[in-house]
């Protein structure tokens, strides 16, 4: 917890599929995995974010056609209020420095701001593990410094932080 790990290597050299086996998406073939001192077995992501491992991934999984408040509704828990969430929204991704709007459709935003849908989505989970794979590939220079300070911020409140990158 608190400190922020790079897993660094070059295209190919098995990093997203590590992870994704971290993250339930994939099931290893052999080795064993260990959370919190325990042998784990982690069947699909929903098991995982029980867990409190959260994923960003490389490549969106969202729907152009509906809103931010509609995509990240679709990745949580059933909400007793919408409005409650998009309120959720609007604090957490303003607290962390990416601010989003949960009215807008998805269709209208670019690829940095999808990517914050991603991040923002995943810490609504309040995960104890966040892994973020190549989340500075579709990013400019600035999008990438804002979030590096939102990482640094996750790893003092206690978030341990993964950070897949092919790039030094």
């Amino acid at each position: 917890p608190g400190e922020i790990h790079a897993l660094l290597g070059e295209n190919g050299a098995g990093k997203s599929t590590l992870v994704k086996i971290i993250y339930g998406s994939l099931q290893p073939t052999m080795g064993k995995l260990v959370w919190k001192g325990k042998p784990i077995s982690v069947a699909n992501p929903a098991i995982a974010r029980a867990l409190g491992i959260g994923m960003v991934f490389q490549h969106f999984s969202l729907f152009d056609s509906l809103t931010v408040l509609q995509n990240v509704a679709l990745a949580l828990p059933p909400v007793s209020s919408m409005a409650g969430l998009a309120e959720r929204i609007e604090r957490v991704s303003a607290d962390y420095g990416l601010p989003l709007h949960p009215d807008v459709p998805v269709v209208d935003l670019s690829v940095g701001e999808r990517q914050r849908i991603e991040i923002v989505r995943c810490l609504l989970q309040e995960p104890q593990l966040l892994i973020m794979d190549e989340p500075t590939a579709v990013l400019t220079p600035q999008e990438a410094d804002r979030l590096f300070v939102t990482l640094e911020r996750l790893a003092i409140e206690g978030c341990a932080i993964l950070y897949i990158s092919h790039r030094l």
